[in-house]
């Protein structure tokens, strides 16, 4: 590309090409991105809280709608700019495309020579650039088509490429106008770039920076993550209230970390009478920061959220809404610091271990949070229209009912009975949610991955837990069985309806004395033929002893004629076996033939076994390799934060259901691998938790757990149990490490004799060297 020259954009084509690509690169992704999706159609319920719930999510608050307003205005803005590019540049496309002189000139293909000339000057007239009706890009066309019908070279390259300049050639420019480089706008176009470049991005980059520096990965503040540290470390034994003081203590709900937070004058009033009516508040604590405002009033309107409370709708409740809102990424943070600690009390980085109850409590805030009920309620409070006075119905002593998975296995008629104080409609909408909570399948495999014994534990091995989670809905799983239930409930109708009549004709017969021997004599005709029954069993064994006696005795009296007649057998059998001598030789041959015939058989059957052995263990070392593939890929996406939504009324967004699963020894009240969050269960799933196996031998008991941040009752466990062997020893000695002494004199002999011998690449002056010190 020696010796090409470089051009400004002088038409502006190229500049418009440029344009329309940077138009389009940042317009996509932002209309992707800003512009609102469609309104997603979930389950509707018209209970009192989510119609309230699905009010303030369709009324945004007003700043969220401008900017949404703007981000809609500026995108249809740049559409429009785009739509008028690309028209200009299809008018560029033609013009080139589309080069005829005639048309241009406004003559015949038959006319003279005359007739264009006369044609040109006409135009050219009115298209001067120094004329008042100037175009200069329309008179360099007419100029051009002029030259193309009145040159002889640029009428024959016309007449041949169609192009008047020849055969169409690449030229390379720069798309950017050619007035940025001229003389008179140079102070302005440096005053630009230095503002961009040298102001604008310092700036904004300085900005961005002060401001992520804050926050950890997760978007929490790192002051709150000293704070989490610093109180874990000083309760190693933390139950679910101080839990929650811990949670409320957060610096994302203080005003000077966050200026999101709003403090008006009616918290004065409106506070005090809310924490009078709340009991163990615990305000007395004088504990930094616990008993500061921002965190009484956290607290507060935390305890008031558990407890169902209506608080007022304009100052306190849009407090509450807020710091509920930001509860679940402040929890998950908490778990995080509580599983750092007890990493490193474990290798003596610190010296309090916190204990599993801790961990175990940062946990269950989440979910109590987000159905808004305290740990000591009923998990079925989370059902739309079940209050505390409805409770009653779900105790009773033949079946009582505790969580929803007991309510949605009742047949159709116990459960309608137990929910006999709801409306048909609202029994409608309760059977809609049950049917929609998950039910978890959860399988768990352990072994010691990359080793030849993977089932074999021995102490300190990397023990890999693989927990497959497959998500079903509970309607999935007990509708085919609610079916069937109702079905045989409907033919068995009758009968059942029989069964009462008897038992109340048994109880009128009862104590009545005249039945009594009857029931006596019942029992009496009852009894005996289970006695004859075993008399004749006893008779039958009888018998078959004695037959058994006879036959001994039958075969040891003809063994006894057998030996008595046995000298005078001996000479016919010598006289038969010399006849037969032959005959058994011939006999002993082909039996051998047939024994070789199989096991010659029997060695390819083992063959084809251990053929089809080899064939199915490359197939499972393949799976294996192609499982650790897709782990990799998917590793390489990174964790998706889309499963399903929650029913939950009382939180104030739309949110997705998470679960935790982890190892721990429950004798010891230890954590045993970092709590692991599943944020993408849409179907199935699997997790796998690595640890140290014990360094002692003998046999360890664990659990595996599977909680959820979102539900109450659903969270699961699940036994293992480690064998643990004595650790091998680790070779010193290897044949493979060992060197015969002859391999060694081979080795010696090869090193002299190349010692000896001179090299190729040896030169004449090392040569002499050698021969004169001999």
């Amino acid at each position: 590309m020696a010796g090409m020259r470089f051009q400004y954009d002088e038409s502006g084509s190229t500049f418009f090409y440029f344009l329309t690509s940077f138009l389009g690169l940042v317009l996509l992704p932002c209309t992707f991105y800003f512009w609102p999706d469609g309104t997603k159609e979930e389950e509707r319920d018209n209970c009192e809280v989510f119609q309230r719930k699905q009010a303030r999510l369709k009324k945004p608050e007003k700043w969220k709608g401008l900017r949404k307003t703007t981000q809609r205005i500026l995108i249809i803005i740049g559409w429009a700019l785009m739509a008028i590019l690309v028209y200009k540049l299809q008018q560029f496309d033609y013009e080139y495309a589309n080069f005829d002189p005639y048309d241009i000139l406004g003559v015949s293909m038959s006319s003279s020579l005359a007739d264009i000339k006369k044609a040109y000057r006409k135009q050219s007239l009115i298209y001067h650039p120094d004329k008042p009706t100037g175009d200069e890009r329309k008179f360099m066309r007419l100029n051009k088509a002029y030259r193309a019908l009145t040159d002889e070279d640029a009428k024959r390259n016309f007449d041949r490429y169609g192009n008047p300049d020849g055969p169409g050639a690449m030229h390379f420019g720069i798309a950017l106008p050619s007035w940025i480089v001229e003389k008179e706008n140079s102070l302005w176009v440096l005053g630009l770039y230095g503002l961009v470049f040298m102001i604008a991005l310092p700036t904004v980059v300085a900005i961005w920076w002060y401001r992520s520096s804050k926050f950890s990965n997760d978007q929490v503040l790192l002051d709150t993550t000293q704070l989490y540290y610093y109180f874990f470390h000083k309760t190693p034994h933390m139950v679910f209230k101080r839990a929650l003081m811990v949670l409320a203590a957060s610096l994302e709900f203080e005003k000077g970390h966050n200026p999101e937070i709003v403090e008006r004058p009616t918290d004065n009033i409106e506070l005090p009478q809310l924490i009078k009516q709340l009991p163990n508040l615990g305000e007395k604590n004088k504990e930094r920061p616990l008993c500061f405002a921002y965190s009484m009033k956290a607290r507060s309107l935390l305890h008031a959220h558990l407890s169902r409370m209506r608080l007022p709708a304009d100052t306190l409740d849009q407090d509450r809404l807020y710091i509920v809102k930001c509860c679940p990424i402040l929890i998950q943070e908490m778990v995080t610091c509580v599983a750092q600690l007890i990493m490193l009390a474990h290798a003596g980085r610190i010296s309090r271990l916190p204990s599993l109850d801790t961990i175990e409590a940062c946990m269950k805030l989440s979910p109590h949070i987000v159905q808004a009920l305290w740990d000591s309620k009923n998990p079925l409070l989370q059902l739309p229209h079940v209050t505390e006075d409805s409770l009653r119905h779900f105790v009773s002593k033949r079946r009582p009912v505790k969580t929803i998975e007991q309510l949605i296995a009742l047949p159709a008629t116990e459960r309608r009975h137990v929910l006999r104080s709801l409306s048909e409609e609202e029994f409608n909408e309760v059977m809609i949610v049950c049917r929609r909570m998950p039910k978890i399948e959860m399988e768990v495999n352990y072994e010691v991955v990359d080793d030849d014994d993977s089932g074999v534990f021995t102490a300190g091995a990397i023990v890999t837990v693989t927990v497959n989670l497959r998500r079903h809905t509970m309607g999935e799983v007990y509708e085919h069985s609610l079916q069937e239930g109702e079905l045989t409930k409907v033919e068995g109708g009758q009968e059942k309806e029989e069964e009462p009549a008897a038992t109340t004709v048994a109880k009128k017969s009862g104590w009545k004395p005249k039945t009594q021997p009857k029931k006596g004599g019942k029992s009496k005709a009852k009894a005996q033929p289970q006695k004859k029954k075993q008399q004749q069993q006893q008779q039958q064994q009888q018998q078959q002893q004695h037959s058994n006696k006879k036959e001994e005795e039958g075969q040891e009296k003809s063994k006894k004629h057998k030996i008595a007649g046995g000298s005078q057998q001996v000479e016919r059998v010598e006289a038969v076996v010399d006849e037969k001598g032959e005959q058994v030789t011939d006999d002993d041959e082909s039996a051998s033939h047939s024994d070789e015939s199989q096991a010659e058989e029997a060695d390819t059957e083992s063959h084809k076994d251990e053929k089809q052995a080899s064939a199915l263990d490359d197939d499972a070392e393949w799976e294996r390799f192609q499982k650790g593939l897709t782990k990799r890929e998917k590793a390489l996406e990174g964790k998706s934060k889309m499963s399903h939504t929650v029913h939950c009324p009382f939180f104030p967004e739309d949110k997705q259901e998470y679960w935790w699963t982890y190892v721990c020894d429950r004798k010891k009240h230890m954590l045993v691998t970092a709590p692991y969050q599943i944020t993408n269960l849409v179907d199935q799933e699997e997790v796998q938790l690595k640890f140290t196996a014990p360094p002692r031998p003998g046999i360890y008991s664990y659990q595996v757990c599977l909680r959820s941040d979102s539900y109450l009752g659903l969270d699961q466990t699940q036994d293992i149990k480690l064998d643990v062997k004595e650790a091998r020893e680790i070779p010193t000695e290897h044949p493979q490490w060992e060197t015969s002494s002859d391999e060694e004199e081979e080795d010696e002999n090869e090193v002299a004799r190349d010692e000896g011998d001179d090299s190729e690449y040896t030169t004449d002056d090392e040569v002499t060297d050698d021969s004169g010190e001999e």
